[in-house]
């Protein structure tokens, strides 16, 4: 079932093996989701669930670095909250250091005296992207500081592989989850409360 990358002698999971770690940690919810992006969904992908697994975590974060270690990659950066355990198990697996971003007055920024050198080359990982616009606020941090960002990995793409970001870009699953406008709902037109099941506030 599994693959084994001779080359520096790593497991890496099938697909299904990938979901079945997902579906074993009840990280793949049903319900009305308000997702971050303030589109309403049916299902809602909490990595959180899993991530509380360490095992299951470096297994996941190994088989999205492996899709990466070609790049000389010198940094591995995640926004905050769902990105930050990504970060650093994925830092982990391709032995550089981690860092996060955190919103400040509702910009992204890096805080806690991190800071990125001109031309270092960095990794953006992130948990879930539906239209990924954390991701593009990331990448747009590391410009700003005259950074390199060489590639983009997450766990869970819900677009299916329709959000690019123009650098090579690799996930561990692609699910195609269906997201609505808010007004077209048709969760709300049945009267169904959506709830907010993320780290951010509504």
């Amino acid at each position: 079932m599994t693959e084994k990358n001779t080359a520096d002698n790593r497991t890496l999971l099938k697909t299904e093996e990938y979901l079945d770690l997902f579906k074993k940690s009840q990280a793949l919810l049903d319900g009305h989701f308000l997702l971050t992006s303030g589109k309403h969904s049916a299902q809602y992908m909490q990595c959180a669930q899993v991530l509380q697994y360490p095992d299951r975590a470096a297994i996941l974060a190994e088989g999205l670095a492996a899709s990466f270690r070609d790049l000389e990659i010198q940094t591995v950066i995640g926004p905050a909250m769902g990105g930050i355990l990504v970060a650093h198990e994925v830092a982990k697996a391709l032995g550089v250091r981690a860092l996060f971003t955190e919103r400040e007055n509702g910009i992204m920024r890096l805080r806690r005296g991190f800071t990125l050198a001109p031309g270092e080359r960095v990794l953006v990982v992130e948990d879930v992207i539906t239209t990924g616009g954390s991701v593009r606020e990331v990448l747009a941090v590391i410009q700003e500081m005259g950074a390199v960002p060489v590639g983009v990995g997450v766990l869970v793409d819900r677009s299916g592989g329709a959000v690019k970001f123009g650098l090579p870009q690799s996930s561990v699953l692609q699910l195609k989850i269906q997201a609505y406008e808010a007004e077209e709902c048709p969760l709300c037109a049945q009267g169904i409360p959506a709830i907010k099941p993320g780290s951010r506030k509504v």
